[in-house]
């Protein structure tokens, strides 16, 4: 425990309470307690910390997320991708699936939207023993549609789920493209360099991104507004 704190800055008392609210994976006991710790714990606190600080999440906060609860999760697609890697400290891929009846409340047509976002490869679903299931971003995303319904961007008016193939096919393109440039620009360095700057340069362009991409919208309107 005292290597863990040194590790990640965090007190020992902070750290039981993630261990208590089920953040983090249960330690291993080598003898009656003597417990030992891994790389995925020091990953998990180093991530829950990065979630309290930066986007100002509380404990209960990232647990509600974790296990998929549905309303919109401050801090957008950034926080959610810093939530996948707490999870991937938790160990399972299970634990990253969520019941796709769990973001009926915030989108009630959640069902229809997501089998339309499926066929356009927008999400994916995952069927087990009958029931549905999707990732928390998927879940984020279908919730989003819901909030495009609310906001008046219904089906009467040609607005409905497969439109989201726009984005998905634009998604996959810049990705590409900032991947592929990222790499041919860290050669030679650490894949915990890597990693750093990775998540620094994503959490900017995803800012970036939708500033440009605003720009861009208005510019259309104008332009074909006259």
């Amino acid at each position: 425990m005292r290597e863990l704190e040194q590790r990640t800055g965090a007190r020992r008392e902070a750290i039981r309470v993630y261990f208590r609210k089920g953040l983090l994976p249960p330690a291993t006991l080598t003898k009656p307690n003597v417990a030992e710790y891994g790389e995925e714990h020091v990953r998990g606190i180093l991530t829950i910390r990065r979630l309290l600080s930066e986007q100002r999440l509380s404990i209960d906060e990232i647990k509600q997320a974790l296990n998929g609860h549905s309303a919109p999760v401050p801090g957008g697609a950034t926080t959610l991708w810093q939530l996948d890697e707490l999870v991937a400290a938790r160990l399972g891929a299970d634990q990253t699936l969520v019941l796709l009846s769990s973001v009926t409340e915030r989108n009630p047509q959640a069902e229809v939207d997501a089998k339309a976002m499926h066929e356009s490869g927008a999400i994916h679903l995952v069927t087990r023993q009958g029931a549905q299931y999707l990732s928390r971003l998927d879940a984020q995303i279908v919730g989003v549609w819901g909030d495009m319904r609310a906001a008046g961007f219904t089906e009467a008016l040609g607005f409905d789920a497969s439109l989201s193939t726009i984005y998905v096919e634009r998604a996959d393109d810049l990705a590409r493209a900032e991947i592929t440039a990222f790499l041919e620009r860290v050669t030679g360095f650490s894949r915990e360099k890597k990693a750093e700057w990775a998540q620094a340069g994503l959490t900017c362009m995803i800012s970036l991104f939708s500033m440009l991409r605003l720009k861009a919208a208005l510019k259309q309107i104008r332009e074909i507004e006259g």
